[in-house]
């Protein structure tokens, strides 16, 4: 019997094992299927974590190394090499590894980490014929970062998350071609530094309102059709451009890995594919939480951590001091202009100072208020100079705040007109 098991040993696998051995659990196991820990963190070798968690720049790599680092002063156990095949309700994690076998572990909670995958083209039905030639934008990191392979000399990418704009300025630092990045949203979905690091910095063409609508080649992709969109995303005839390319690159979106939760019978939220969670990130089965992306996509692995340290503290909490009572709950719900937030309960009585709220905006948006209310009312408000659905949003919400307000917290977005 573990005290916790962690499903996951990325970021949030790594963060959460640490504070759940600082919070004084000892029987803790991590459950990793790749050969090493760091998980993605592992082929993001460019710069830029840290900054918000260390003070200090780092790349992927030095930035998981110190997790790993942390992870080894402890007593923790890790099992690589090793898959979680189901989570059942009573937390039996069913798992084999090329070490262990078949094996069936039991535990007093459980925290999954599984992080999240890639949108394929399969998902979002490309026309056209099926060459050799296309990757996710993840693949292709891979690929050039630990494998040592360049996918190919002319590239078009489709979709402007933030791995396809990082893959952008990496593809041309190895010598290939960017023709385009393609996004068919009238904005970007990915933070504003990467559009200027990444493309503006390397004469990166951005194409918005644009998809790809036909690739073209037989052994290997040839060409690529891109088409100008309406507001309803249909190609708008007569707008194609054609691109001479042997590459597409998708970076069209990131998915929860939730198959274990689903089967545990965790509820899921629609709007981030991820579990719902209460604020200290328990999901709605009692003694398991969610962290980092298989909760909802993050932008910054900084906040991966940050979540991810509370979700392990909680664990712990719950497994030395069992569920605990039952407290008024306020229902989290998105108003105008937000897509989804997270956690979508609170529970006041259970924060201490304040309670971390994330969400995302569904729109551009210049000088706003980020209103929080309550039955109507007003509770607090935010300001931003700029708002971007690739950019996710935080707001501390104080305890003080949570004890006024009943039933229902609404969050919107309401543009300030400039003067």
């Amino acid at each position: 019997m573990y005290d916790l098991i962690v499903l996951g040993g990325g970021p949030a696998g790594l963060a959460g094992a640490c504070a759940a051995w600082e919070a004084g659990l000892r029987r803790i196991l991590i459950v990793e299927r790749d050969k090493e820990l760091g998980g993605i963190l592992n082929q993001c070798i460019h710069n830029g974590f840290g900054l918000h968690y260390f003070k200090e720049e780092l790349t992927g790599p030095e930035y998981a190394g110190r997790f790993v680092r942390m992870l080894q002063d402890t007593g923790v156990e890790v099992r690589l090499d090793t898959m979680a095949l189901e989570v059942t309700p009573d937390r039996k994690v069913h798992m084999v590894g090329k070490e262990t076998g078949y094996r069936v572990e039991e535990a007093k909670s459980i925290l999954l980490a599984m992080g999240c995958r890639e949108r394929t083209r399969g998902a979002i039905a490309i026309p056209g014929t099926r060459p050799a030639g296309i990757f996710t934008a993840g693949a292709a990191q891979r690929y050039v970062n630990m494998e040592g392979w360049l996918p190919g000399k002319r590239v078009v990418i489709l979709g402007s998350g933030d791995i396809g704009l990082i893959m952008a300025r990496r593809m041309t630092l190895e010598g290939a071609k960017v023709l385009a990045c393609v996004e068919v949203m009238p904005y970007s979905g990915g933070l504003n530094r990467n559009i200027v690091q990444c493309l503006h910095d390397y004469d990166i063409p951005l194409y918005l309102s644009h998809t790809v609508t036909d690739i073209r080649g037989r052994d290997r992709v040839e060409q690529v059709v891109v088409s100008q969109v309406d507001d309803r995303r249909r190609p708008i005839p007569g707008t194609e451009m054609v691109f001479d390319c042997d590459t597409l690159l998708l970076s069209v979106g990131l998915i929860p890995e939730n198959e274990l939760t689903r089967q545990a019978g965790i509820q899921i939220d629609p709007r981030t594919n991820g579990a719902i969670v209460w604020e200290n990130m328990e999901t709605s089965l009692p003694g398991v939480f969610a962290s980092g992306n298989v909760a909802h996509v993050h932008d910054l692995v900084d906040f991966v951590t940050a979540e991810s340290q509370r979700a392990g503290k909680a664990a712990a909490q719950y497994v030395q001091e069992g569920p605990g009572e039952s407290q008024p709950v306020l229902e989290v719900q998105n108003g105008d202009g937000v897509t989804y937030t997270v956690p979508q309960h609170i529970r006041p009585g259970r924060v201490e100072k304040a309670c971390d709220l994330f969400f995302r905006v569904n729109r551009v948006c210049g000088p706003s208020r980020i209103l929080v209310t309550s039955g109507g009312a007003q509770v607090a408000a935010y300001s931003r100079d700029y708002l971007a659905p690739g950019e996710m949003e935080h707001i501390m919400l104080p305890r003080k705040l949570l004890d006024g307000a009943s039933g229902t917290l609404t969050v919107s977005i309401e543009e300030v007109a400039s003067k």
